[in-house]
């Protein structure tokens, strides 16, 4: 089958779903276009830096490139380079998996106050993204809410000691950032129960053998057993970490010296000091598109993943949705053969290419240092100069 495709979001949901396209009907157009120069997306910028093994699956994208004859087209931004119509226009479907990019606030009076952190916000600099703000300062008393995997990865990282961390791609920044924190406590919280809580087992028990976490759980689950409740009788650390659940944040204040949480526990009303908050409590999108309309699709017009769907599911469900898709584009599609498709990019400047980020992967696993796997080239400008790669 003829047809050309343009999938917006060179991400787990973008790759797949180029990959079932391509399995179905190889003689296809795909072209997986990203605002960043660089393939993966979440792969590379949101899995935390110490999951190498969940980093892996890159591996397998890129054979969706190198084997499959996708055609990668990076650092085109949607909505600023290069319009949503235009690309409906010369295409004959247009998939949109983009993700949420940014931080879900708690919604509650202060939520806006200076210490307060998303977690899209603190993780995008701790991985090294080309548009990340500086790290912040979290101070000796950090609150997390939250008790997904994002907010376990974070604490994670937070108690992970510099041997600890070998074998990461985390950066010389985040490293020195890391090593600098004087972090004295650390508290998580949930509204749910220990027993509804989002997080992965597997990701809780890998706290009870870091070498700083000492782990105290109030409100637990019934089950003594569970994961959490064994990572608290290993940790046998130094550094407290609550775990509270069924315990939700009213409003912040700001204290004489630092964030005052209003809290509503079982027991009743609480205040809690933080030097600050890092919220982990899902992700939404940017003000780029109408996200509510598109999501309800039109013809030749499709989403997936998390813009879809919201912030739900793992990279593994990311497959099982696109090869359901992919299959419900080739039954619907028409193609057009007076369609330009990749041809209106033949002559635009700054965008890149998978060949250009195949410089960029070798460059950065070259430049590695001894307890690291790579060497991440950061800056957007250095990620748009192959010919400076051996200087990274």
């Amino acid at each position: 089958m003829s047809g050309k495709i343009a999938i917006i979001g060179a991400g787990p949901s973008g790759c797949y779903t180029a990959q079932a396209l391509l399995k179905q009907a190889p003689d296809l157009d795909v072209d997986v276009i990203d605002a960043q120069p660089v393939p993966y997306g979440l792969v590379r910028y949101g899995v935390a830096a110490d999951h190498q093994g969940t980093k892996a699956v890159a591996r397998q994208f890129e054979r969706v490139f190198t084997r499959q004859g996708a055609q990668f087209i990076g650092n085109l931004r949607l909505g600023q380079d290069i319009s949503l119509e235009a690309l409906r226009a010369g295409y004959d479907a247009v998939v949109l998996a983009m993700g949420l990019p940014g931080d879900r606030r708690l919604g509650l009076p202060g939520d806006d106050l200076p210490g307060v952190i998303g977690s899209g916000r603190l993780t995008r600099a701790l991985y090294e993204h080309p548009d990340a703000g500086p790290l912040p300062r979290l101070g000796a008393h950090p609150v997390i809410v939250g008790t997904g995997n994002v907010a376990i990865d974070i604490l994670r990282l937070l108690l992970k000691t510099p041997d600890e961390l070998a074998g990461s791609d985390l950066g010389v920044g985040p490293s020195d950032w890391l090593a600098r924190q004087e972090i004295r406590s650390i508290t998580v919280l949930g509204r749910s129960t220990a027993q509804a809580a989002r997080f992965s087992p597997v990701m809780v028990k890998e706290l009870g053998g870091l070498t700083r976490a000492a782990i105290t759980v109030r409100h637990p689950s019934p089950d003594a057993d569970d994961a959490l409740n064994q990572a608290a009788r290993a940790a046998a650390g130094a550094l407290p970490v609550s775990f509270r659940f069924q315990t939700r944040p009213v409003a912040l204040e700001q204290g004489a010296e630092g964030l005052l949480l209003q809290l509503a526990t079982p027991e009743g009303p609480e205040t809690l000091a933080a030097s600050s908050v890092i919220t982990a409590i899902g992700f939404g999108p940017d003000d780029r598109l109408d996200r509510d309309a598109l999501v309800q699709e039109a013809p030749g017009l499709y989403a997936c993943g998390w813009f879809r769907n919201g912030p739900v599911g793992a990279i593994p469900e990311c497959r099982a949705e696109a090869q359901a898709l992919a299959a419900r584009i080739l039954a619907e599609l028409t193609p057009d053969a007076s369609r330009p498709g990749r041809a209106l990019f033949a002559d635009r400047a700054g965008t890149v290419d998978f060949a250009h980020w195949q410089q960029i992967d070798a460059a950065e696993l070259a430049a590695a240092p001894a307890d690291r796997c790579r060497r991440k080239i950061s800056l957007r400008a250095d990620l748009l100069r192959p010919a400076n790669l051996q200087d990274a």
